[in-house]
């Protein structure tokens, strides 16, 4: 009753029960068949028993030891094929649920939105979901079947052992339980160190992605120094959790090791001094035999290997159990989530209708934003204007997609904005944030994505209006070069520029742009100021949240925020 209201208030336990929920049908299966091979263990050590105790008295019985040998290696290959698939079933069970949740955490990272706060930083939740998650595999393959394991055969090996000697099993019966109560001991401070291990994981996978992120500025400001001394106090945190790790893991088989070489030692001198008519008690009125003898020696050390098993695979409980834990956190954040469900999706019909009615934003933790109500039409140039903190940038997230609003209505073709026809709508878009981003590959697969085939007009003439070409140029592969994600060959006027070639080349029929001139000298803002004006060509329709006056004067009309509801 302690133990199952302890596992009831136990956040992790409980998330690892509801884990592994969905594969107990094949992790029992495969149990069962470990268990059946398990089961073959007394019978094959009685077929050598019996077999040495009658060579030992009569070395001239070959043909009755010949079958006895063929009885063994039967039992043994029959015991070997029914642990190997019970263990391909239970490492397929182990696959099938890491690879359930690793989809779930996914889907759920993409679907998040943008703007929601608390969430894990990406690095954190690549190493979540790329290294973490697989700690669960050794619970399912090894540690699953070796708790089941552990229930059935020490007592089917005892019940065998008193069949012969009473002492001896009482010897198995004092040794044995003194090992699952140091291993739960130990294995209180090993879930506790194995959480605090893969918290210093995911920091410095952070420091690591935040300090990419920086890299140019940290050369600017001759950084390296400090940079390096973070690195080294991480690593070595990292190196200080690892080793209190590896130090549980040893202690706890060092007294395993311990107990059962004590107990293993205690039967082999009461059967030697036995046979040798030594110790007269313990066995159930007659002598023990050689053959007895020697099955009680075979079973000792069987005894405890599901013990060894269980012990082994303690610290995997742990790891998984940290784990679940940290995935039960996330679980039961209630993320911002976009509208639609994040898939790629034909663009809507029919020329561009964008309009709000009543349209209230709020963000957790902050106020709640009203915005105008307002019709945009096919082709036109709009900025949104207005002091900092007011909403700009939300206003094109809510346009977007990427943040539900509290009240209020967005229709663009005529039709509610919502889950149903968000992703159509998204295809339609092409967003210029205010710090640019691109993938870690070259500038023509920025550009073009992985669209095939390659439209090389539409790349010229998208390169062109955007005023990149002398830029390419001059780079050492031209569009071959190699961007990073912050697009570290480019100044940061040029970065925005290639993301409004991408914009271009992407033939979208609303360009959202988020502070595109924020921290530009006068000409990069003026060429990055054109640049947007020639996607308005061709029927486009921009939408600009800006400070920038110059570029305001130049659109066709200003939505001012400035309200509160």
């Amino acid at each position: 009753m302690t133990r199952r209201a302890g596992r009831k208030t136990d956040p992790a336990a409980q998330r690892l029960l509801a884990i592994e929920s969905g594969e107990r049908p094949r992790l029992r299966l495969a149990t069962a068949l470990i268990l059946a091979g398990g089961l073959l263990v007394p019978v094959q050590s009685a077929i050598a028993a019996y077999g040495l105790g009658r060579v030992a008295l009569d070395p001239a019985l070959d043909a009755p030891i010949l079958g006895l040998v063929l009885a063994f290696a039967l039992a043994g290959l029959l015991r070997m094929a029914l642990d190997l698939y019970g263990g391909r079933l239970a490492f397929l069970a182990a696959q099938s649920a890491i690879d359930r949740l690793r989809n779930r955490r996914v889907a759920t990272a993409l679907l998040t939105s943008p703007f929601a706060s608390g969430q894990l930083s990406s690095a954190a939740h690549a190493a979540l979901i790329g290294e973490k998650l697989d700690l669960l595999a050794p619970y399912f393959s090894r540690y699953w079947p070796a708790r089941r394991k552990v229930m059935l055969l020490p007592f089917v090996i005892l019940a065998v052992t008193a069949w012969y000697s009473w002492a001896v099993a009482l010897i198995l019966l004092v040794a044995g339980p003194l090992i699952p109560l140091f291993m739960a001991l130990i294995g209180i401070s090993a879930r506790n160190l194995s959480e605090k291990q893969l918290a210093e994981t995911a920091s410095i996978n952070a420091l690591l992605l935040e300090r990419l992120n920086a890299l140019a500025d940290i050369r600017l400001l001759d950084g390296r120094a400090t940079m390096l001394s973070q690195f080294a106090a991480s690593a070595e945190a990292l190196r200080l959790r690892t080793m209190a790790v590896l130090r549980i893991a040893f202690l706890s088989s060092t007294v395993l090791e311990l107990f059962s070489a004590l107990g293993v030692a205690l039967v082999a001198v009461y059967v030697g001094f036995s046979l040798l008519g030594v110790f007269s008690f313990g066995s159930w009125g007659t002598p023990l035999g050689l053959s007895e003898g020697l099955l009680l020696l075979l079973l000792a050390p069987e005894f405890f290997n599901p013990l060894r098993e269980l012990a082994a695979g303690w610290h995997d409980r742990a790891s998984a159990l940290a784990v679940a834990g940290e995935i039960d956190a996330e679980e039961k954040r209630d993320p911002l989530r976009i509208l639609g469900r994040g898939a790629v999706a034909e663009s809507l019909a029919g020329p561009l209708s964008l309009e709000t009615r009543d349209l209230v934003a709020e963000l957790p933790g902050t106020a709640a934003i009203a915005y105008p109500d307002f019709v945009i039409r096919t082709g036109e140039t709009v900025a949104v204007s207005g002091p900092s903190g007011v909403g700009k940038s939300l206003l094109l997230s809510l346009l977007a997609g990427l943040i539900p609003p509290r009240s209020g209505s967005i229709l663009v073709h005529g039709a509610l904005l919502d889950d149903s026809n968000a992703d159509r709508w998204r295809a339609e878009i092409a967003w210029i944030p205010q710090r640019p981003k691109f993938r870690s590959a070259s500038i023509r697969a920025n550009l073009c994505g992985s669209a095939q085939p390659l439209d090389h007009e539409r790349l010229d003439r998208a390169l062109a209006l955007a005023g990149l070409q002398e830029v390419i140029a001059r780079l050492p592969r031209g569009l071959d070069t190699r961007l990073g994600e912050s697009g570290s060959q480019l100044s940061g006027g040029e970065a925005r520029r290639l993301m409004i070639a991408r914009a271009l080349y992407a033939d979208a029929t609303l360009i959202l742009a988020d502070e595109p001139t924020a921290d530009l000298d006068a000409d990069n803002a003026a060429r990055v100021a054109d640049a947007l004006l020639g996607l308005s060509n061709g029927g486009r329709t921009l939408i600009v949240a800006t400070h920038d006056q110059d570029l305001v004067g130049r659109m066709d009309r200003v939505i001012a925020l400035g309200g509160q509801p």
